[in-house]
């Protein structure tokens, strides 16, 4: 990556996530931002230096999808986000395909709302974690009450005006004795395509659920189960982690050279907050602060270039402790052409170091259920496995 004394500008940009506003509705117990209370929003003025900034960067080449994320987007009204589609396009003149996407904890959702989501072809994820005895453990409002019937509402929304949409579970201690409820849940709400997430250790959220004695056994049965459920029912429901990792299997190991990931790869993800910061690598590292590197914006777009934040000492320290941890990786873990080195975010909130290797994140969301696949496609019929 080095050229000479200074570093050349990677990518291509896959992801531009844009925090619109720190402002969440909601407040959920394992939330990592730690500013969600602000009501600031990032301003035309920025939005149009955003655009700016990205398409003179040397970064986009066939097209980007834009991820309005962090807090809860849509607290802001549509005719901002009309706007903001309106400055990418006068940005854009030789029309490279800018996809829109919207991660939202649902509760807001209307037919107005529909109408834009069709209106641009939005792809729109729906964050809710099952039926309402596992959902609102977590995922409350601001006064305590618990937020699925809302979110269900949101749901019937997006069905009754044909918008395609997908979900995000978190996955909790509590979630794993409930694969068949889950399942349930999203067969007899007719939702179609999950993700899951597990409970991570980020930021502000210094402890996990899943970081106790037993945990990874009894997440390796969730999954199994989970698995004999979708294959049992001829994949009714797609599932993410499956539909990513068993090609991945099937096909053999990937070019161990190259980290597969958009997290480990500089400047395939790009995010900026409300006030025009920046950085790459994790997402979720935006907003945060470290003993080490103090925050991790590595420039803002109102005062400075892409390639002078890459030439910055802070981004070269950050980078160069990101590839030993990569390197690291690549020599000690057999399961890192199918990872590709873990999330920088994991590896520092976790180990305290971007010069790290396993993580709570690696454990449970890669090499369990790597295991658990290869031994369901081994043995189609067999049981969920229960091995540690």
């Amino acid at each position: 990556m080095a050229a000479g004394n200074r570093w050349r500008i990677a990518g291509p940009l896959e992801l531009l996530v844009l925090q619109p506003t720190p402002f969440c509705n909601l407040d959920c117990a394992y939330c990592y931002l730690p500013d969600r209370d602000s009501k600031r929003r990032m301003s035309d003025a920025t939005l149009n230096r955003v655009f700016q900034f990205v398409f003179s960067s040397g970064i986009v080449e066939q097209g980007f999808t834009v991820v309005w994320h962090a807090g809860e987007p849509m607290v802001l009204p549509v005719a901002y986000y009309q706007r903001a589609i309106d400055i990418a396009r006068a940005h854009n003149p030789g029309g490279v395909q800018v996809r829109q996407s919207f991660q939202t904890n649902g509760v807001l959702i209307d037919d107005a709302w529909c109408d834009f989501f069709k209106e641009h072809q939005v792809n729109v994820g729906v964050s809710v974690d099952g039926p309402a005895f596992l959902h609102d453990r977590n995922r409350k409002t601001r006064k305590g009450a618990g937020t699925q019937p809302r979110v269900m509402e949101g749901i019937r929304k997006l069905q009754s005006n044909n918008v395609p949409f997908h979900v995000i579970s978190v996955l909790t201690s509590e979630s794993l004795d409930y694969a068949d409820e889950l399942y349930d849940f999203y067969v007899d709400n007719e939702i179609k395509e999950v993700a899951f997430n597990i409970e991570e250790i980020e930021g502000p959220h210094a402890a996990s659920t899943l970081g106790t004695a037993g945990v990874e056994s009894r997440f390796r049965r969730f999954i199994g189960r989970f698995f004999d459920l979708v294959a049992r029912d001829d994949l009714a429901i797609s599932v993410r982690e499956f539909d990513s990792m068993v090609p991945m299997i099937l096909n053999g190991k990937q070019d161990e050279d190259f980290p597969p990931t958009q997290e480990n790869s500089p400047c395939a993800i790009l995010s900026v907050d409300c006030e025009g910061n920046f950085t790459t690598y994790s997402p979720e590292l935006l907003g945060l602060s470290s003993s080490h590197y103090g925050d991790f914006a590595i420039g803002n777009v109102n005062t400075d270039t892409l390639e002078s934040a890459i030439n910055s000492d802070k981004f070269r320290n950050m980078s160069s402790d990101i590839a030993r941890g990569l390197s690291k990786c690549r020599a000690t873990c057999e399961y890192y052409s199918l990872c590709g080195g873990g999330a920088p975010v994991n590896k520092y909130f976790e180990n305290g170091s971007f010069d790290s290797t396993e993580t709570m994140f690696c454990r449970l969301n890669r090499k369990a259920i790597v295991d658990v696949i290869v031994a369901k496609l081994q043995n189609p019929t067999g049981v969920a496995t229960d091995a540690a």
